[in-house]
């Protein structure tokens, strides 16, 4: 089998500061990042479900080979807690999230609709349960599943999860991110259907994986280096013997840091997408003169 073909692109296309031009329009970022990008995952629609004529604007201004991975509503990942327990979605969240899927969808532009489980899901014979009903849901999509309790990765558990996703053609999430109790997976990498393999890119900020009332973007916060990009090159190439089509989409969206990695990467990959040099937007005359990929806090090294 000729390997598969390889997309780069970021979790969101909203927060990546210093790569916009001053003065563009929040509504006209999704365009200028499709110039540098073929693929984005969508993560608003996990905070809050948009009206279908929404993802039909996402489809209008971005080229007709552009590729959106869709992020699930958090009702549908258990997010959402009632009494201090996970509260399923109710009808009309499930509704609204597959109207808001339809013309990505019927536009021929949905790769793949992405749940991201929370920390409290863990490897019980019930979430096991929860986990074979979501293919159901989607008889149409591709379904990517990503894990963020050690406990999916305990090996008699792994094998048993990844038998499941094989069965039922969905796709495991790799993961690069710190490796730090019981908040974080180990990259396994599985392929788990012939049709997508997914690596995400989270960072390797230990100081602040489990710092309290951190944002997202502190979180984040980390630029990797290209030594660490180029650990990832063989791998990548491995899933593409693997799976006819992979995806890298990079999560750490401090500053520019994603968009920067991303078309390192490209860039280590061979892909022909533009150059890093070409993300960078310059300073505020404040701030002064900032070096590619923005601000550089300090990090503990994973």
């Amino acid at each position: 089998m000729a390997p598969g073909r390889i997309l780069v692109g970021t979790c969101n296309w909203a927060d990546h500061e210093l790569f916009y031009p001053p003065g563009l329009a929040p509504g006209d970022r999704l365009r200028h990042y499709a110039r540098f990008f073929p693929i984005v995952e969508v993560d608003t629609t996990f905070y809050g479900i948009a009206k279908p004529a929404v993802a039909q604007r996402w489809v209008d201004i971005t080229p007709r080979g552009f590729q959106f991975n869709v992020k699930a509503y958090r009702s549908l990942t258990l997010h959402e807690r009632e009494d201090g327990k996970p509260r399923p979605a109710t009808p009309e969240e499930e509704r609204d999230f597959m109207d808001l899927l339809a013309p990505i969808r019927d536009a021929g532009r949905l790769r793949a609709v992405h749940y991201q489980f929370p920390p409290w899901f863990k490897a019980t014979p019930t979430n096991m349960g929860y986990l074979s009903e979501i293919a159901d849901r989607h008889p149409r999509d591709r379904v990517i599943v990503e894990f963020r309790h050690s406990s999916w990765g305990e090996p008699a558990r792994f094998d048993a999860v990844t038998e499941l996703l094989e069965e039922a053609a969905m796709t495991y999430c790799i993961v690069d991110q710190p490796q730090l109790g019981s908040g974080s997976m180990p990259p396994h990498l599985a392929v788990t259907s012939p049709d997508l393999a997914v690596l995400r890119m989270h960072g390797r900020n230990q100081r602040t994986w489990y710092k309290k009332g951190a944002t997202s973007a502190d979180r984040f916060d980390y630029l990797y280096e290209e030594e660490e990009l180029l650990e990832w090159v063989p791998r990548v190439r491995d899933l593409a013997d693997r799976a006819r089509e992979v995806h890298v989409l990079f999560n750490n969206n401090r500053s520019n840091y994603a968009v920067v990695n991303g078309l390192q990467m490209a860039g280590l990959l061979d892909l022909g997408y533009p150059d890093p040099a070409e993300a960078t937007q310059p300073a505020p005359p404040e701030q002064g003169e900032l070096p590619l990929g923005g601000p550089r806090r300090s990090r503990a090294r994973g």
